[in-house]
């Protein structure tokens, strides 16, 4: 197997950027790296209801021009979307899905939202950043206000770091957050899977990180002692561990 490229998609409210300390070293050993901005950020028009197919449309055509094999990497939200291009490209192009990473991430059942894994695990919704959000002006979507960014997202990162990143955050369409994956044993399930927890994440919290991992079975795990964005809190242990699957995935 060819040395893969990496897919990094980012969850809700976030962008292209939260990859930014990560991406560089990624590339510095040699990969591809292919970090789109996913739809679902404003402006959008009334009619403009995106979904979890659009947004993994949007990250498939991305991919445009490359043959893989690609490691997908879902960070939060954004979990459900790698499952999603995983599924497709495993049905179009068999052999293109090197692996898929779950970095504190959304890894569920097809058909289950983060709200029903929430309630199984014990800790029913509204659960992590939910209580904090406010709706955009035309009440079609949600932003997050920085300070509470600041407490549920980053705070292991440098505070600095952390008041950067929450200012950057957009608002999110409520079609774009609220989504559950669509996939198969045949499809998404045959995919080499590793799941990175994160142990004082306070968005998606870590019994319901482990519900998921006993619910979607198979997933390596490793753990790191941070929070919900540990590609801010401490890049180079990201960056490592995705270099680390990356390779094992080329073994038999």
């Amino acid at each position: 197997m060819s040395r893969p490229a990496f897919l990094l998609l980012h969850g809700a409210w976030a962008g292209r950027w939260v990859w930014d300390g990560v991406a560089p070293r990624l590339e510095g050993a040699g990969h591809a790296v292919v970090a789109p901005d996913l739809p679902g950020r404003p402006p959008w028009a009334e009619t403009d209801a995106v979904t979890a197919s659009d947004m993994a449309d949007h990250a498939l055509a991305a991919l445009a021009g490359r043959a893989g094999p690609f490691v997908i990497v879902g960070h939060s939200g954004g979990g459900i979307i790698a499952t999603m291009v995983a599924e497709r490209l495993v049905t179009r192009q068999p052999g293109s899905v090197a692996g898929v990473v779950f970095l504190a991430g959304m890894m569920l059942p097809s058909g289950m939202g983060f709200p029903e894994a929430c309630t199984i695990a014990g800790a029913p919704p509204p659960q992590g950043i939910e209580p904090f959000l406010r709706p955009t002006a035309d009440g079609l979507g949600t932003f997050v206000p920085p300070e509470a960014a600041e407490a549920i997202f980053f705070q292991c990162a440098d505070p600095s770091d952390a008041r950067a990143a929450s200012a950057r955050l957009n608002a999110q369409r409520n079609t774009s957050w609220m989504i559950a994956p669509t996939w198969t044993a045949e499809g998404a399930g045959t995919v080499r899977r590793l799941y990175i927890e994160a142990l004082q994440d306070r968005s998606v919290p870590l019994a319901v990180q482990r519900t998921m991992q006993r619910l979607v079975t198979g997933a390596g795990v490793a753990t790191l002692d941070t929070d919900h964005a540990p590609q801010l809190s401490c890049p180079d242990r990201v960056a490592e561990l995705l270099l680390d699957f990356a390779d094992t995935c080329g073994r038999p």
